[in-house]
């Protein structure tokens, strides 16, 4: 029974609160309108559609104000003299051209001789100190007797003395490796033979 009555009362109370918020909120939203439509007469204004006519600016000079510029005078003529032909004869000045007689080149008044050179050596290079000598610190020397062929190659290479076996390989491969300008016999190149060398293999201190 108490929640009845209680139910009863409430209803109208509620329906009158509801009422009267929705006059207010009413009431608010015309107010604002009526500000934001005074505000926008207060911001407008208005602009100027007509256009300002410009006049440009001529100027007044006509062909008969510039000034009348003469052209420079041509450069001077120079006068070239002519040159004249001589009237004397070149043996006039000179004197007479001597005559004499053209050689008569064949084989039997001219020959040519080519002197007769030795083998002239062009590449020489050491030979290297080897190892096992270096190692035991032996020194000596190595003679060695060859031949050079026409074309200035060393052949027939022979050690004919040597104070130790162990230079005469590194004689032999370097005395291989040497080039000469052959021997020349009446302007033929022809083989030399009996050439000899000696090599030092010295250890440095």
């Amino acid at each position: 029974m108490g929640n009845f009555i209680r139910l009863v009362i409430g209803v109208p109370v509620a329906a009158i609160i509801t009422v009267f918020l929705f006059v207010l909120m009413q009431r608010l939203i015309s107010v604002d309108q009526v500000v934001q439509e005074d505000d926008v007469e207060d911001r407008q204004f208005t602009i100027n559609d007509e256009v300002a006519e410009v006049e440009a600016r001529r100027r007044d000079t006509t062909i008969d104000d510039v000034q009348q510029v003469d052209p420079p005078p041509p450069p001077p003529q120079i006068e070239r003299q002519r040159a004249e032909q001589p009237s004397e004869g070149l043996a006039t000045v000179m004197g007479n051209i001597p005559d004499f007689e053209a050689p008569q080149l064949n084989s039997d008044s001219i020959s040519f001789s080519v002197s007769d050179r030795d083998a002239q050596p062009l590449v020489r290079i050491e030979p290297q100190y080897p190892l096992r000598a270096a190692e035991r610190g032996i020194e000596g020397s190595c003679w060695v007797r060859f031949d050079v062929t026409p074309d200035g190659t060393p052949t027939n290479i022979d050690i004919y003395r040597c104070d130790s076996s162990f230079f005469e390989r590194a004689s032999i491969r370097a005395v291989e490796r040497w080039r000469y300008n052959p021997k020349v016999e009446d302007g033929v190149p022809v083989a030399r033979r009996g050439v000899e060398t000696r090599f030092d293999f010295r250890l440095a201190d």
